[in-house]
């Protein structure tokens, strides 16, 4: 069956806007397509329907090929969390830690297993594979043990197009040193170039085109223009401080060291009347209307680095002067009386003070949750079906006089004060009427007018930005006479 493959001459080079991109365009052209990245190394993740854990961005890849998405599609996820550790989840699951010197040794053999299978099942089932690549293809000192990209293409014999990105500048070197450091074979496969992140007169840049042509024997697909795009990067750093006209409420958003699933926060980046921006030190806490701390890979460290950088106190003054304060996951727990983990599962602290805000305490367990939920909400609407997912690896009780956020209890606690809000439920925000009624308690403290409920759920806004970014590519890039020349 056919496969393409999208590899970059570095990191965030542009390769999961391309996958994405190209996944939408075959997908519009009638084909079942899906999208596969062998192994991602992120802290954005995804619940399937089925329990599994996967790459955030895999995800949005297969929405834009209007597909669900399946642990196939990302069969390898590695999480960091700290000391040169990472936790391995292999087909969905949870299956260990490994320290990055140990990785090839003890799951090179059974990741490249999963990788074959996971490309035999998406080959029974769909038209076309579209394949992205991780950082570059010519770290020399990393190809022996590289699993994700030309590793994965000389398999496939998969159709290549190598991305460089403009903006920092150099682009023509990386594009030239990349094509030299692959093997004959591997060189073979690029099939077409891309530059992405253009800022300018595309005219003034045709020669250096044409003499990339020339001297690579590599045909110019096309070049992409600097796209402020609302796709999640892998790194957690897809939040931008997009500044905008009419907005009425400030969200602070804590930026922790190991935040993960910073795509719980998409949905308020896009609301027109909200500003959101990251708290990074005490220095720019500023003065937000609601604050947010984010999931976090290793919570009982980034506990700690909130009261060694002075943010627990500053969160805690920040709230008895009447803010409003809203952890998800991880965040949640530190919101609470202390937080343990006696096995060191996450770091080799065992115990930290929580911020006291909620009368809870958590242990954090060998046991991981992933699962989808549809659970009805208690506030701020009574008996809203909410729908979201569970990515957490620890226990909490409840201490002392609460109220459920949610008809499950164990999801989600509100404070007395109904200033204080925590939850284990990811993708939350992505509820629109939800989310419109959160934000109109917080409006109402400050005496604005109330916003309409009647809006879609984020899904909707996010499949209608797919197809846009699918066709500002393809107007860019002339997919369909690539896949005939090719």
């Amino acid at each position: 069956m056919p496969a393409l493959m999208v590899v970059g001459c570095t990191s965030n080079a542009g390769k999961s806007l391309l996958v994405t991109a190209l996944c939408g365009w075959l997908a519009q052209q009638g084909y079942r397509v899906a999208p596969f990245k062998g192994q991602n190394m992120a802290l954005n993740a995804y619940v399937t329907a089925d329990g599994g854990e996967m790459g955030y961005a895999q995800a949005v890849q297969a929405w834009a090929a209007d597909i669900v998405p399946t642990t196939a599609m990302n069969p390898i996820l590695l999480k960091p969390q700290g000391d040169m550790t990472s936790q391995v989840i292999i087909r969905g699951r949870a299956v260990g830690v490994t320290r990055a010197a140990d990785y090839y040794q003890n799951y090179f053999e059974r990741g490249w297993q999963a990788i074959t299978e996971a490309l035999a099942a998406l080959q029974r089932e769909y038209d076309y594979i579209v394949c992205e690549g991780a950082g570059s293809p010519a770290e020399i000192n990393l190809k022996h043990r590289d699993l994700t990209n030309m590793r994965v293409a000389k398999y496939l014999q998969a159709k290549t197009i190598l991305v460089g990105d403009i903006n920092p500048g150099g682009v023509f070197a990386h594009i030239l040193g990349t094509l030299a450091l692959l093997e004959p074979e591997e060189r073979a496969l690029i099939k077409g170039l891309i530059i992405n992140k253009f800022r300018g007169q595309l005219s003034i840049l045709q020669s250096g085109l044409d003499w990339l042509e020339n001297t690579t024997g590599i045909s110019v697909l096309g070049v992409i223009p600097w796209l402020e795009s609302a796709l999640p990067a892998e790194d957690s750093l897809s939040l931008l401080n997009r500044q905008k006209t009419n907005t009425d409420v400030q969200i602070g958003i804590i930026h922790l060291p190991k935040m993960s699933n910073s795509t719980d926060f998409d949905p308020l980046i896009f609301e027109p009347t909200v500003q959101v921006h990251y708290i990074h030190s005490e220095q720019d806490f500023g003065t937000p209307d609601a604050v947010m701390i984010p999931g976090s890979k290793t919570t009982l460290l980034d506990l700690d680095w909130l009261h060694k950088i002075g943010l627990a106190e500053r969160l805690k003054t920040y709230y008895q002067k009447g803010g409003w304060v809203l952890g998800i996951c991880g965040g949640m727990q530190m919101l609470g009386m202390d937080v343990c983990d006696p096995d060191r599962l996450e770091s080799d602290l065992t115990q930290g003070q929580g911020l006291g805000l909620l009368p809870i305490k958590t242990t954090i367990t060998g046991a991981k949750i992933t699962q989808q939920r549809e659970v009805l909400s208690v506030a701020p609407i009574p008996n809203l079906m909410v729908r979201g997912y569970e990515i957490h690896q620890g226990f909490t009780q409840v201490i002392g006089e609460i109220n459920p956020l949610l008809t499950d209890p164990h999801l989600g606690y509100v404070d007395g004060t109904g200033r204080i809000w925590g939850t284990y439920l990811h993708g939350i925000w992505e509820n629109g009427a939800w989310r419109r009624a959160w934000l109109n308690q917080l409006r109402s403290q400050r005496g604005l007018a109330p916003l309409s409920l009647n809006v879609p759920d984020f899904p909707h806004q996010r499949r209608q930005m797919l197809q846009q970014l699918t066709q500002t590519v393809a107007e860019c890039i002339p997919w369909g006479q690539f896949l005939r020349d090719s």
